[in-house]
């Protein structure tokens, strides 16, 4: 049987009267990754249609291995009830500013990361990404990250980039509140985490890191 990978991105475009969105690489190098391994790669967003690219998150030199990943995004299927019942091997959630913004507060994702997490299935997700676990629970009301080995984009990262006010929570604070053991390594280094089923990374250069990790934990089952 082929394994199914869901990734949702983020359909939220500005941080402030910035530009953001999704960060490509974030996105881009993991699902490269996972069409490699021979999985079958959904990509789905909050809104659907065409998504935001953090402009920052653009290579200069257009990389060419990641223009199937960044086709999909041209318009994407948006997420959907069928997606809490759907059977994927693991859900991935890149990040980007914007996530912080859509995230947290869907409801639907909420259900569709618990569903499949009480299915024992793989969820993965890096950088600003985690922000989509803040307020997700088990049925027994359990954060999902309560007790969990997880690294995100730390508040001291946040700082360095001058963005602390802009964004509406300091992500590595939130999560910590939840219960999380955070994880991290120095600013702007490589630096993932998996705890079962649960894999999370700190920042765009924790991209491939974390779909690594992901990919041996969907092996492992």
């Amino acid at each position: 049987m082929t394994k199914k990978v869901l990734i949702v991105v983020t359909s939220a475009d500005k941080i402030g009267d910035n530009d953001t969105g999704l960060w490509l690489e974030e996105y881009a190098a993991p699902y490269v990754s996972f069409v490699r391994k021979g999985y079958d790669v959904i990509v789905k967003s909050i809104e659907g249609g065409q998504v935001p690219l953090d402009p920052n998150s653009l290579p200069e030199d257009e990389n060419l291995t990641w223009q199937e990943a960044q086709s999909k995004l041209a318009n994407t299927e948006k997420l959907s009830e069928d997606d809490v019942k759907a059977d994927y091997d693991a859900v991935y959630l890149p990040g980007g500013h914007g996530t912080v913004f859509d995230f947290p507060d869907n409801l639907l994702l909420q259900r569709v990361i618990r569903a499949h997490a009480e299915n024992d299935k793989v969820i993965g997700s890096v950088c600003h990404g985690p922000s989509a676990l803040v307020h997700v629970t088990y049925t027994d009301g359990t954060p999902l990250v309560k007790d969990k080995k997880v690294s995100a984009f730390t508040d001291e990262e946040e700082r360095e980039m001058g963005l602390e006010n802009a964004v509406p929570f300091l992500l590595e604070s939130t999560l910590k509140e939840k219960g999380a053991i955070i994880e991290k390594g120095d600013n702007w280094s490589e630096f993932s985490v998996r705890d079962g089923n649960l894999v999370t990374g700190q920042n765009p250069m924790s991209s491939q890191g974390v779909a690594d990790k992901v990919i041996e934990a969907v092996e492992g089952k």
